[in-house]
């Protein structure tokens, strides 16, 4: 029988699902492939990661491919979708959107991995005190580059003109994406010297963050509903599961970082569309 916390965020993943299939068969077949190649790249990801740094295994869940769980890829390509609609309605520069892609999922998973483990959803192998209560730093490296290569190569090749842009654009963003993912993470595991290790990592994640701070990016028309669905679900059912479990209060300071990251997503996707609402036209309420 499937462990019920497993199951539970199974079902809820196939809703954000559907919810982003709906936006992108609206939106045109381009948007929908884009969503589909960022669902198979969450699943090649995985693999690809696991058998590089042989660094965590999943659990066992109702649908796997090999030793992945089809629900991660799954997650993997709704955030990465939201995110770039969301992204896609700011004032910044379309070289600096990938940039703010990573940052959103990683404020995600801040408040989702450490919940996760200790619900026996994946493991990495040294115990729940380690480094990051039972994360590895690389976690929020890899997290960062996985949906900045990904975004990234999509923005460029989608600037080709006719079916190369339309129809390729998402397949090429793939080949990116698992590059870029692989490279970094063979500099931070095998070619980093150890000493620069938290160093490094702490430079490019502060590093991104100062950077889109530095932009002020503001929202220039409101972005649809489901960007602030997507990040709502994945926090809600952590913090839930979490409190429900008790296992966030191991040690309290988790459920702090969930309501904290919480309350970020919050602000990022209703305080601010709030604050720009007024200046919106009506004809630009949807993105």
């Amino acid at each position: 029988m499937a462990d019920p916390y497993f199951f539970v965020f199974e079902l809820l993943m196939l809703f954000t699902f559907a919810l982003c299939l709906r936006h992108a068969v609206r939106a045109g077949i381009a948007a929908a492939l884009q969503l589909g190649a960022g669902i198979l790249f969450g699943v090649l990801l995985e693999l690809a990661t696991i058998r590089q740094l042989n660094a965590y295994h999943y659990g066992q869940f109702t649908l796997m491919v090999l030793d992945v769980p089809l629900v991660i890829g799954v997650a993997w390509g709704c955030m990465i979708y939201s995110v770039r609609g969301f992204t896609n309605a700011t004032s910044l520069p379309e070289w600096a959107r990938p940039v703010l892609d990573a940052l959103l999922v990683l404020n995600i998973d801040l408040a989702i991995d450490a919940v996760a483990i200790r619900l026996g959803m994946w493991d990495w192998g040294h115990g729940l005190e380690w480094q990051y209560l039972g994360v590895p730093y690389a976690n929020f490296w890899a997290w960062f580059w996985v949906v900045f290569s990904f975004s990234a190569g999509l923005r460029v090749l989608v600037q080709r003109p006719g079916w190369i842009g339309k129809y390729l654009a998402p397949l090429g963003a793939m080949c990116i994406g698992l590059g870029g993912v692989l490279l970094t993470n063979a500099f931070i595991a095998f070619w980093l010297p150890r000493e620069l290790y938290e160093i490094t990592i702490a430079v490019v994640l502060v590093g991104a963050l100062i950077l889109i701070l530095a932009l002020r990016p503001r929202l220039m028309r409101a972005p649809d509903s489901l960007m602030a669905q997507v990040s709502f679900i994945s926090h809600g059912y952590f913090l839930a599961a979490g409190l429900i479990s008790t296992v966030i209060l191991q040690p309290p300071f988790l459920l702090v970082v969930s309501i904290v990251m919480f309350a970020i997503s919050l602000y990022v996707y209703h305080g601010k569309r709030l604050w720009r609402a007024s200046q919106i036209a009506p004809n630009q309420e949807r993105a």
